[in-house]
């Protein structure tokens, strides 16, 4: 790898280091990720299995739960360990593909939310072109694209830290492998590392934001010309959902790696790195299962099948 690596692992500080508290948050955390498998995993299977959900709209959603389980995996069962014991250790491989993995559902998540957008957009402002806007092959494509785009950033931010030294301290002030807590204990000169992923966060953030940005200018601007308010009700339904989401999103991840040096607490990147690595793809079910009648309607309809057998 082109290397002088001599620290072999890491220690990741977990989220409290406050012995009292460990079996609290691991009961905590370990709930939260089953209600993130499970919540996602139902969403899944309800688009499966109800033809009604076979939709564009849906077709996405389908993939963004199943992202969020696959994102949340990757740095939850290291959490649940790390409150089990005083310490727990993540090697030096484990912890370059988790701060990896981290970045490509981070990037993949973002732009899987930007084809909802451009999909609510087809929907609402051009509906008589919408199935043809939106076929098969473009729903293919964007979330092709989203992991596509998720790959290059993640090896695009790898590659530079494979050629860091770290050589101590071994610790970081973190629950998981994150690249800018990798970059705090490098030995070496982090300028490239930092700039690379400056650059790439920013075009990653600003593509992803500006198509969901000027999708949802497009779509209020639309509501706004409906006459009838049930009309507009119904309109602002269909993506009150999709826009809660984004706002989540987008709101945590700009805090936790945008903000000034000045305002830097590591308190505050625990608690936003949880907000979006952790509790996010739990509410993302919550969301669109509350507040969307068709998935509560089959999410109905597969549980009486089940009561009824």
């Amino acid at each position: 790898m082109g290397n002088q690596t001599t620290v072999s692992y890491f220690v990741l500080s977990g989220v409290s280091s406050d012995p009292q508290l460990q079996p609290f948050l691991f009961v905590l955390f370990l709930l939260i990720y089953l209600l993130t498998v499970v919540g996602n995993g139902a969403i899944m299977v309800v688009i499966r299995a109800d033809p009604h959900l076979h939709t564009p709209m849906y077709f996405f959603l389908f993939h963004l739960s199943f992202l969020d389980i696959c994102y949340s995996s990757v740095t939850a069962p290291k959490m649940l360990q790390n409150f089990l014991a005083d310490e727990t250790p993540i090697s030096y491989h484990g912890c370059i593909a988790q701060m990896s993995l981290i970045l490509l559902g981070a990037s993949a998540e973002v732009f899987i939310l930007s084809a909802m957008a451009y999909d609510r957009y087809a929907a609402i402002c051009d509906p008589l072109h919408y199935q043809g806007t939106m076929n098969k092959q473009v729903r293919i494509r964007l979330v092709g694209g989203a992991w596509l785009i998720g790959i290059f950033y993640a090896l695009t931010n790898t590659v530079p830290v494979l050629h860091l030294h770290f050589c101590g301290p071994n610790e970081l002030d973190n629950f998981s492998c994150e690249l800018p807590s990798l970059l705090e204990v490098a030995c070496t000169e982090t300028f490239t590392s930092t700039m690379t992923f400056l650059t790439s966060a920013l075009f990653v953030t600003l593509a992803s934001f500006s198509i969901s940005l000027v999708s949802y200018i497009c779509i209020i601007s639309t509501i706004l010309r409906i006459r009838s308010a049930e009309g507009r009700s119904k309109a602002f339904s269909t993506c009150s959902s999709h826009l809660t989401v984004v706002i989540l999103c987008y709101g945590s991840a700009l805090f936790r790696y945008l903000r000034p040096s000045s305002a830097s607490s590591v308190a505050l990147d625990r608690i936003f790195s949880i907000q979006y690595s952790v509790l996010t793809p739990m509410l993302n079910p919550i969301i669109y299962s509350l507040r969307n009648k068709d998935v509560k309607a089959a999410l109905g309809n597969i549980l009486g099948k089940i009561r009824s057998l």
